[in-house]
């Protein structure tokens, strides 16, 4: 008998007064968030492919690793390489959790957690089990991840998010997309542009000015971005906070703990329809590209030890 379980696994859906979400059994992925009946996050179907790692937790590491390659702990490994879209790039990207069904550890109306234990792979052979919860609350979508290591040595860990927050509307070209989320504000507050070479591969980093320059939360437009920064400014508490605009008024606040070290903003300017979400990614980041190889804010989880990252989601209306 053919399964009737979504493609995406099962469902789990969530309330809290205004907000609702809707997160996957595979990847554990956040498939939709909605505030006063907005879409938040552009949602996509239980059976629909993934479009354009939409909602993805980046686990064990985000963004790009350079020819799939790394060193650790006088070892070395190769992962598969797996970048082909927008254009061919010798990467492994976006490490191994979004390819895997989740185990469900509890639900409740506000509230889901859900767990992977890494399987034993080339890659990554390390004992991780990474524990995510969604939560529902006053102030908003709170997503707590803990990367707990079961192992007898140590394992290398860096983690991202990959919201694409919506941008009010449902451009039905790719141009209206671009001039809708150009419409748009993005304020990062950080003070370094990270400089990459043609495969996104950082090569160093240099001051924010001009169209990188996003403290003031500048409108996106002129700005085309698939581009990262570092050095945050923190508020006291060690919490790093990037705001999305929208010219309909909701302002949805991305809010980082003291892990969350780099943002990544993708715009998709000029991306084919199919891979062009109507919205822009802004992805908290513990680490930068290529952190694997670099050692640029890479952690280091030792054997019984747990590393926690908290990112929180508000929305209001201006």
């Amino acid at each position: 008998m053919m399964s009737t379980t979504p493609r995406t696994g099962n469902q789990y859906s969530i309330h809290y007064g205004d907000y609702s979400a809707v997160v996957c059994e595979l990847g554990s992925k956040l498939r939709r968030f909605d505030w006063q009946g907005e879409e938040i996050f552009c949602p996509f179907g239980p059976d629909d492919l993934t479009p354009t790692c939409n909602g993805y937790i980046l686990a064990p590491w985000p963004n790009r690793i350079k020819d799939g390659e790394y060193d650790f702990n006088g070892k070395h490994y190769c992962a598969p390489v797996n970048e082909c879209h927008p254009s061919p790039r010798h990467n492994a990207n976006h490490g191994y959790a979004y390819h895997y069904m989740w185990r469900l550890e509890s639900l409740t109306d506000n509230a889901v957690t859900q767990s992977l234990r890494f399987p034993n792979l080339d890659g990554y052979p390390f004992d991780v089990t990474v524990t995510a919860t969604y939560e529902l609350g006053e102030d908003g979508l709170t997503v707590t991840v803990a990367a707990s290591n079961g192992g007898d040595e140590p394992a290398p860990w860096a983690l991202g998010l990959h919201p694409w927050l919506a941008n009010g509307r449902q451009g039905a070209t790719s141009e209206e997309r671009d001039a809708d989320s150009a419409a748009c504000r993005l304020k990062i507050d950080a003070n370094e542009h990270v400089v990459v070479d043609d495969g996104l591969i950082p090569t160093g980093v240099e001051p924010v000015a001009g169209v990188t320059d996003l403290r003031e939360g500048p409108t996106l437009e002129g700005r085309s971005f698939d581009d990262a920064w570092l050095d945050v400014n923190r508020a006291a508490d060690g919490t790093t906070t990037t705001v999305f605009t929208r010219p309909d008024g909701i302002e949805v606040k991305l809010v980082g703990d003291k892990t969350i070290n780099a943002w990544q903003c993708y715009t998709a300017t000029g991306a084919p329809f199919e891979e062009h979400p109507y919205g822009v990614a802004v992805e908290p980041m513990t680490a930068p590209a290529n952190a694997f190889r670099s050692g640029d804010h890479l952690v280091t989880i030792a054997p019984g030890e747990t590393y926690t990252t908290v990112v929180r989601y508000e929305v209001t209306r201006r």
